[in-house]
């Protein structure tokens, strides 16, 4: 288990208050670590804050919008004051619009660009600059599937944006990793979040128009990103550096006109 001892490391993550950025803060607090989380749900940050230090671990909460460049260079400034180290981000903030290729405006592609990528950018260069001049750190981008796969459904926007951060993923590994610096991605399928369920309960065939594709048999949990997210941050993947990991009950594998089995599946005669 030393292998994934994060103990006296620093993280920091985005998207805490809830989701997969919450599973991963405390996931890394478990296993060590003191963390400066943030996000623009006051109230879900301040839970997962206390969470963190009922087991143990030292959390600094910080309201940031990561679609606001100085905003997040503030932070950056608190995590120094506080901490004076960086070891391992998580960049998990930030969210996607919905909209035709044919009708969405330029205005709303900007906004998603802002979110998921241009935000994920500063986060990495504020995050790179401390790691580089300590020569260690690693960086974990959250892309999606939408990065190498298509979509539909009016995904034009944040797909064009996570293809965006799945490439600045593979540029920043290839600039920093001989630099000590480790820069990965995870391209999750359909996780559960407060979101996702709300466009299920708006269109109750989606759930199972999504299974269709997931050999798996189910849709993710935020948990699901936890073991990930530790072997990312600790010396157990010393030698993992630009990788982009599918994190999708098998979505990727299956061709569009597989058939599933699962448990409860006959035995192929």
């Amino acid at each position: 288990m030393s292998l994934f001892d994060l103990t006296g490391t620093v993280a920091l993550v985005s998207g805490a208050a809830s989701g997969m950025g919450r599973a991963a803060s405390l996931a890394l607090a478990e296993h060590g670590a003191d963390l400066l989380i943030c996000d623009i749900n006051a109230e879900g940050l301040r839970e997962t804050a206390d969470a963190i230090c009922a087991i143990g671990r030292r959390a600094v909460a910080v309201s940031c919008n990561v679609s606001e460049p100085e905003a997040i260079r503030k932070m950056f400034a608190t995590l120094d004051t506080e901490f004076g180290r960086i070891d391992f981000l998580g960049n998990f903030a930030g969210e996607g619009l919905l909209g035709n290729p044919e009708d969405i405006s330029l205005e709303k592609v900007h906004q998603v660009f802002d979110n998921l990528v241009f935000g994920r950018f500063i986060m990495c260069q504020e995050a790179g600059r401390r790691m580089l001049s300590a020569g260690r750190g690693s960086i974990l981008n959250i892309g999606s599937l939408a990065s190498v796969s298509s979509l539909g459904r009016g995904h034009i926007a944040y797909s064009m944006a996570m293809g965006a951060v799945v490439q600045m993923t593979r540029e920043l590994s290839t600039e920093w990793s001989g630099h000590g610096v480790r820069v990965n991605s995870i391209l999750p399928a359909q996780v559960v979040n407060p979101g996702l369920l709300k466009r299920m309960m708006a269109d109750p065939s989606l759930e199972e128009q999504w299974l269709r594709g997931i050999p798996r048999g189910r849709l993710g949990q935020p948990n699901d990103i936890q073991g990930l997210v530790v072997l990312l941050a600790s010396d157990a993947s010393s030698w993992i550096t630009g990788a982009i990991i599918a994190m999708d009950g098998g979505n990727l594998a299956a061709n569009a006109g597989a058939t599933m089995r699962h448990a409860a599946s006959p035995p192929l005669q």
